[in-house]
C-alpha cells in the first residue's frame, strides 16, 4: 500500500540566501516548513564564480537576517572564500529544516487547493509554495555558437575560474556587464590578450568626491526606491547592473583604459558565418553611453553634495582616455590568434516546473513585492523585486519577512506548531 505524501505547510524551492532567508523568517514565527535544494545550501557562490570573484558592494550592505556583515573591513570587499564563509555562518545560524540534494520537478495546484510537489525523493503536499529559485538558471549561449568550430574552446562565465584553465591562444569575451567586465580584466591581468564584445550595460565610479558610490547613493535614498517609486516602474528589472569592481579594494572598470594597453573592443557580436565574427557597428555608442551614465551618476552627487552643503573634496568629471577608430564589424576567426571564447550573456530563468498562471508572456513571473495573485505562491531573491537590493544580500532579507508576513496572514500561526524533524 503507497503512502500519503509528506505534507508540510509551506515548501520553499531553493536555498540560497533567499531561500534561507525565508527559512530564518519561517522559524521566527514557528511556522513548520521544507526548504528543497538541489544541490548544497548556497552552493553557486563556491561552484560558479571564478578564482578571484568579489562583491561588487561594500560588505557594510551584506545583512542577511540575524547575520549583518561585522567583519574588519565594513568598507571593503569580500573576495570569494570569505562570501562562502560568510554564507555557511549564516547557514548555521538559520540551521534550516532543509533536503539538500533534492530537485523539485513539479508543482501545481490540485482540486482541494493544496499544492502536490513532486521531488527527486518523492511526492510531498504543501500549502504555500515560496519559489526561491531565483532567476538565473539557464546559461545562454546563442546558436552562433554551434558554427564555431570544434578547435575553439568555449565556455560560460560560470564555468570560468581563471586564465590557466583556457588553452594558450587569445580570448573573446562577449558581453561586457559585470562578469563579461571583469572576466576581461581578469585575462587582461593575467597577461592574455582579449577581444571583447561590447554591449550596452552602463558604467559606474568605484569612488567619487571621497567617498565609495555605494555610499554616496545610499545616503541620497537610492537603495530604498522601490520598483513602484522607480521611473522606469517594472521596466527597471530588465536593466543591466553597471560594471565595476571590488578587486584590490576597488576601482572603476574602464575598457577605453585596457583597449589603450591592447585588449581590442568590437561592437555587439552578432553573428559567425564564412569563418569570420560579425560585429555591429555600435562600439562608440556603447562606450560613450557607459560614460554617460558614468557621468550622470557623478553628477547626481555632485548635486546632492550642493544642496545638503556637503564639504567633500572636488573631483572632475570623466573624460575619455581612448577613442575607437574605424569600425572593425568583421574578423576572420582563422589567423585572429582567438582560441577561445567566454560567453558573458546571462542567464535565462527556467520555471517550467511550476504550473501556475503567475507568469507574463515572456515567462517572468508578475508578482508584487513576491506576493502573485495566485494564493499561495510567492517568490524571492528576483532583482528589483521590491529594491535595488532584493536580489542581494542588502535588501533580501526584507523582502523575505514581507512574503513570510503574507503566509502567516494567509495560513494562522494558531494551526501550526514548530516541527522540524526531516
Amino acid at each position: 500500500m503507497t503512502s500519503p505524501p509528506r505534507h508540510v505547510p509551506v515548501a520553499v524551492v531553493g536555498g540560497g540566501q533567499a531561500g534561507l532567508s525565508v527559512s530564518y523568517h519561517l522559524k521566527q514565527r514557528g511556522i513548520e516548513h521544507l526548504v528543497f535544494e538541489k544541490n548544497t545550501a548556497a552552493h553557486t557562490w563556491a561552484t560558479q564564480r571564478w578564482d578571484t570573484f568579489c562583491l561588487v558592494t561594500p560588505n557594510w550592505q551584506c545583512d542577511l537576517p540575524g547575520h549583518p556583515y561585522d567583519g574588519p573591513e565594513p568598507d571593503g570587499f569580500m573576495r570569494k572564500d570569505e562570501i562562502v564563509a560568510y554564507l555557511k555562518a549564516f547557514v548555521a545560524k538559520v540551521n534550516p529544516p532543509i533536503r539538500e540534494g533534492v530537485s523539485v520537478t513539479r508543482v501545481e495546484r490540485r482540486e482541494d487547493g493544496i499544492f502536490s510537489v513532486k521531488t527527486s525523493e518523492g511526492d510531498y503536499t504543501a500549502d504555500e509554495i515560496v519559489v526561491a529559485s531565483g532567476g538565473y538558471h539557464t546559461p545562454i549561449i546563442p546558436r552562433m555558437a554551434e558554427k564555431l568550430p570544434d578547435s575553439i574552446t568555449q565556455i560560460h562565465s560560470n564555468q570560468y575560474r581563471n586564465a590557466a584553465q583556457l588553452p594558450e591562444g587569445e580570448v573573446l569575451v562577449v558581453g561586457s556587464g559585470q562578469s563579461g567586465a571583469q572576466i576581461a580584466e581578469d585575462l587582461h591581468l593575467a597577461g592574455r590578450k582579449v577581444h571583447l564584445a561590447v554591449g550596452d550595460a552602463p558604467r559606474c565610479a568605484r569612488f567619487y568626491r571621497g567617498r565609495d558610490v555605494v555610499t554616496w547613493l545610499a545616503d541620497m535614498g537610492y537603495y530604498e526606491m522601490t520598483v513602484d517609486n522607480h521611473p522606469l516602474r517594472d521596466g527597471v528589472r530588465d536593466n543591466t547592473n553597471h560594471y565595476v569592481t571590488g578587486r584590490d579594494g576597488g576601482r572603476d572598470i574602464d575598457l577605453r583604459r585596457f583597449a589603450s594597453e591592447g585588449m581590442k573592443l568590437y561592437g555587439l557580436m552578432e553573428d559567425y558565418r564564412d569563418g569570420s565574427l560579425r560585429f555591429r557597428d555600435d562600439l562608440k555608442r556603447s562606450l560613450d553611453g557607459a560614460d554617460r551614465t558614468y557621468n550622470g551618476i557623478n553628477a547626481a552627487i555632485d548635486k546632492y553634495i550642493a544642496e545638503k552643503g556637503i564639504e567633500a573634496a572636488t573631483q572632475e568629471h570623466y573624460t575619455p582616455v581612448w577613442e575607437p577608430g574605424e569600425p572593425i564589424t568583421s574578423l576572420a576567426l582563422d589567423g585572429s590568434g582567438i582560441t577561445s571564447v567566454v560567453w558573458c550573456i546571462g542567464f535565462s530563468p527556467d520555471f517550467r516546473w511550476l504550473d501556475a498562471s503567475v507568469f507574463n508572456g515572456s515567462g517572468s513571473p508578475k508578482h508584487r513585492r513576491g506576493v502573485t495573485n495566485e494564493e499561495g505562491i510567492y517568490f524571492i531573491g528576483l532583482p528589483w523585486l521590491n529594491t535595488w537590493g532584493s536580489g542581494r544580500f542588502g535588501a533580501v532579507g526584507r523582502d523575505a519577512e514581507h512574503v513570510v508576513q503574507a503566509i502567516q496572514q494567509r495560513l494562522g500561526t494558531e494551526r501550526f506548531a514548530l516541527k522540524f524533524a526531516v
